[in-house]
């Protein structure tokens, strides 16, 4: 049988297969509400671990970048040291006082330089020590992060893993009810859906009200809802309404008995009124 063309049916069929659209989607919402807040959480822990990692290789090239210039401090002292052995070999061999003095300034720069170096490498030695225990502190925060995250997956995989073949089934509902939606429609039921609250797009007709924002409809209107004539959408949250018999939704029959029995006591009451209001301008 040739599938339907979407634009080519009724408004009562558009309106039936939208809120079947909806029922569907609803069921898949409820399904994931039951993850809760899991998948939250499990990509916050993802994103901190991330976070934390970039961190620990930044601090461990920090310690990389101080230990160098620790050895390159330790080779410049070494230099130091041999120029300071060899400027105290040349005094003796001295021949006048200005080459001593130079030996002498010589000498005093080399000195200053192994302490200056010296204080160097102590500073670094410092930095590395607290950036080792900054890492290990980090690293000890992944390690517990990475145990939460896998007590988290855990949990979301086995709810997961309990709905997934009732969310898959709806999926491919969704997916065959979207395909009999005409494009600009379905366009227009998709973001009156993520505009609203609850996610819900199409509501019917509950007390004389919007079933989505409960405000009251006027009687005309919800007169225009029945006879599925056009798409009406509510006035005040903008879902497409329609009424409980299309969306198979049985009407308290009770309460309809109830509503006439009160209006008829009002008639009557009204009626008795006029009448004593009536012998009493007759006096």
């Amino acid at each position: 049988m040739a599938k339907k063309d979407p634009t080519d049916l009724s408004v009562e069929e558009k309106l039936k297969t939208l809120y079947q659209l909806q029922t569907a989607l609803s069921s898949i919402d409820e399904k994931r509400a039951l993850r809760g807040e899991l998948p939250l959480e499990v990509q916050d822990l993802e994103d901190e671990i991330e976070g934390l990692t970039t961190r620990v290789e930044k601090i461990q090239n920090d310690i990389n970048e101080f230990e160098r210039a620790v050895v390159q401090k330790k080779g410049e002292i070494a230099d130091a040291e041999q120029s300071v052995a060899r400027y105290k070999s040349q005094l003796d061999e001295v021949k006048n006082n200005r080459e001593y003095d130079t030996l002498s300034k010589e000498i005093e720069f080399q000195t200053l330089e192994i302490e200056l170096c010296n204080k160097k490498i102590r500073e670094a030695s410092i930095r590395i020590a607290e950036k080792k225990e900054e890492l290990a502190l980090n690293q000890q925060t992944i390690a517990e992060r990475k145990e939460d995250l896998e007590v988290k997956k855990n949990e979301l995989e086995e709810i997961v893993e309990e709905t997934r073949a009732e969310e898959d089934k709806l999926k491919e509902k969704v997916k065959d009810l979207e395909s009999k939606i005409e494009t600009r429609l379905l366009t227009s039921f998709k973001r009156i859906r993520k505009n609203a609250r609850n996610g819900l797009g199409v509501v019917y007709v509950q007390r004389d009200a919007c079933g989505g924002c409960f405000n009251k409809i006027p009687p005309q209107r919800q007169l225009d809802i029945k006879m599925h004539k056009k798409i009406i959408v509510c006035e005040y949250c903008g879902r497409i309404m329609i009424d409980p018999e299309l969306a198979g939704v049985k009407l308290d029959k009770m309460g309809l008995e109830e509503k006439k029995k009160t209006r008829k006591r009002a008639i009557r009451k009204t009626a008795s009124s006029k009448k004593v209001d009536d012998a009493s301008d007759m006096e």
